[in-house]
C-alpha cells in the first residue's frame, strides 16, 4: 500500500483516514494542525510540520480549506514522483502547479458529501460517490480508494468543476435553505422550526425515496405536476400575505418546475403556459 500523509486534517482529512486506515491504506503522519485526526487513527502520527508530512509520504493529501490549497502547495517542497491531492470539489488541480513542476503527479479526490461532523462524514462518505481529476497512473489509484471506501466515481476534467460543485450546492446546501424556509413558513400560524422541521422530514424522507426508485420526472408531484393553476393562485396570495419574501423564489422554483411535469406527461402545453402566465404575473 502507499505510504499516506494529511495535510490539514480537519473534517474531510480525518474521516478519509479514518476510513482509509480501516481498508488497511499506511499512514505515516499528518501535520500537527491535524491533531483530530491523530487521535482517531491508531497509526497515523503528527508530524511537525507540512514539509514533514510530504517528505514521509507517497501520497499526501492537502484537505485544507479551499482557499489555503495553493498556498500549501508553494510552500512544501515536493519530489519527483510522488503524488500530491486536493479535496477541493470546485477546483481543478491547476492549483498544485508547484507540485507538478516538481515532478509530483496531481490530482483532486472529492467526496460528493456533506460534512457537518467526523461522525456524520464517516457515516456518510460508503456509498458517495468521488469527483476525481488525474492522469495517469495517479487516476487508477484514486479509482480503487473510491472503490476501496466502498464509493463510486465519475472522471471530471478541469472545466468540469464549477459545475460539477455549483450541481452539489443546489443539491445540499440549498436543501437546506428551502427546508429553512419551509419551516420559516410554519411559524406564520405559530408552529416553532423545530416541530415544523420534525413534520417535515417524513415528507423530505419520502420524496428521497421517490427520487432514488422512481426517477425524476415520475416522481414529481403536487399543484404544477397535476396542473392545478388554483392552488398556485392561492399560494400565491397566502406568500403575498403572510411571506412576501418568499414570493420570488416560489416563482422562479415554480418556473424551474413546469418543465418537468411537463417531462412527466401528466399536463400539456396549454396548462404549462396558463402557470407560466400565474407565475410570471406580478
Amino acid at each position: 500500500m502507499l505510504k499516506v500523509g494529511f495535510i490539514g486534517a480537519g473534517t474531510v482529512g480525518t474521516a478519509l483516514a479514518m476510513l482509509l486506515s480501516q481498508k488497511g491504506y499506511q499512514f505515516v503522519g499528518a501535520s500537527r494542525r491535524g491533531r483530530a485526526a491523530a487521535g482517531a487513527v491508531s497509526n497515523l502520527h503528527l508530524l511537525d510540520d507540512n514539509q514533514a508530512v510530504a517528505d514521509a509520504a507517497e501520497l499526501v493529501f492537502i484537505t485544507t480549506p479551499d482557499d489555503a490549497i495553493a498556498a500549501v502547495a508553494s510552500g512544501v517542497k515536493w519530489r519527483h514522483g510522488q503524488s500530491v491531492v486536493h479535496c477541493s470539489g470546485a477546483d481543478s488541480v491547476a492549483i498544485l502547479e508547484p507540485a507538478r513542476q516538481a515532478g509530483a503527479q496531481v490530482g483532486g479526490f472529492h467526496p460528493l458529501q456533506t460534512f457537518a461532523g467526523v461522525r456524520e462524514a464517516v457515516e456518510n462518505i460508503p456509498g458517495s460517490t468521488f469527483g476525481i481529476e488525474a492522469g495517469e497512473p495517479l487516476l487508477t489509484t484514486l479509482k480503487a480508494m473510491a472503490e476501496a471506501l466502498g464509493g463510486h466515481w465519475i472522471e471530471l476534467k478541469a472545466e468540469d468543476k464549477v459545475a460539477y460543485h455549483a450541481a452539489a450546492v443546489f443539491a445540499c446546501n440549498y436543501l437546506v435553505t428551502l427546508v429553512k424556509m419551509a419551516t420559516d413558513l410554519w411559524q406564520t400560524f405559530d408552529i416553532p422550526a423545530d416541530r415544523a422541521t420534525q413534520a417535515l422530514l417524513p415528507l423530505i424522507r419520502g420524496t428521497l425515496h421517490n427520487i432514488e426508485t422512481i426517477g425524476i420526472p415520475d416522481c414529481l408531484t403536487g399543484p404544477i405536476a397535476r396542473g392545478d393553476t388554483g392552488t398556485i393562485k392561492k399560494h400565491l396570495k397566502a406568500l403575498g400575505e403572510k411571506a412576501p419574501a418568499r414570493l420570488p423564489p416560489y416563482r422562479q422554483l415554480g418556473l424551474q418546475t413546469i418543465p418537468i411535469a411537463l417531462a412527466k406527461g401528466k399536463i400539456d402545453a396549454k396548462q404549462a403556459k396558463e402557470m407560466e402566465s400565474v407565475l410570471q404575473a406580478n
